[in-house]
């Protein structure tokens, strides 16, 4: 399929799709709709991919450096390779583009449809509060924004040390812990229940979360947990 629509959350001013790892040029690891320039693949391979997936959008998307900070950038007023975790825009036809590849990628829109992001979904993104930028930067009521949250790692595939329980604590309070569960020396950590955990304590409660695991799914999804030299997903937002 490789570009797969979004449908049931959205209001229809807002259009959102996400990718799986099919139907592309990329070989080998990569195979084969990598979507990532920075991971040792073809780089025809991947610009062959990028053009594909931007005929699925209404104009050419900004591809960012994802670092895993907490920042955003305005999508209509960035240029390529900006450093940033997250994209918003209030104007029409410039989509808003993350890529993943165990992260979560999270999708954010209001009912009105006049704003938009998307945001990179890793651990340290999430702890150092990310989504919160994010529904400030919106700057709609937090009862009238929506989230969807896609395909990552899960909670039985996700094992952390003590430091990042630690990190989600100090931020979220004794609820982070729930999305916890002791593994040996060790925890298994909920990505998608943390990043539910924030939106509903900032108030978003119209949420939908996709089921599938990254690093399960070898034939869907790239994983870098699963195979460390991987290609990436992307997942885009925009207001028609």
């Amino acid at each position: 399929m490789a570009v797969n629509n979004i449908e049931s959350i959205f209001p229809d001013t807002v259009k959102a799709v996400y990718t799986d790892r099919l139907s592309g040029y990329s070989q080998g690891p990569y195979e084969s709709y990598n979507l990532g320039a920075h991971v040792g693949d073809v780089k025809e391979h991947v610009a062959r991919n990028r053009r594909d997936f931007a005929s699925h959008l209404p104009s050419m998307p900004c591809w960012l450096n994802q670092v895993h900070s907490n920042e955003l950038v305005d999508a209509g007023l960035s240029q390529e390779g900006v450093t940033a975790d997250g994209a918003y825009t209030r104007g029409r036809n410039i989509p808003c583009v993350v890529m993943v590849a165990d992260c979560l990628p999270i999708l954010i829109a209001d009912t009105q449809g006049r704003a938009v992001a998307a945001v990179h979904g890793g651990w340290r993104g999430l702890a150092s509060g990310i989504i919160k930028r994010a529904v400030d930067t919106l700057d709609c009521p937090s009862n009238e924004l929506v989230a969807w949250l896609g395909p990552a790692i899960g909670p039985d595939a996700f094992q952390v040390g003590d430091d990042v329980l630690q990190a989600f604590s100090s931020q979220m309070g004794e609820v982070a812990q729930s999305a916890f569960k002791a593994d040996g020396e060790r925890y298994l950590a909920d990505l998608k229940l943390l990043a539910q955990l924030q939106l509903q304590q900032l108030g978003v409660e119209q949420i939908a979360v996709h089921p599938s695991c990254t690093y399960r799914d070898s034939t869907h999804f790239f994983s870098y947990r699963r195979d460390g030299q991987t290609g990436r997903m992307a997942a885009a937002i925009w207001l028609e």
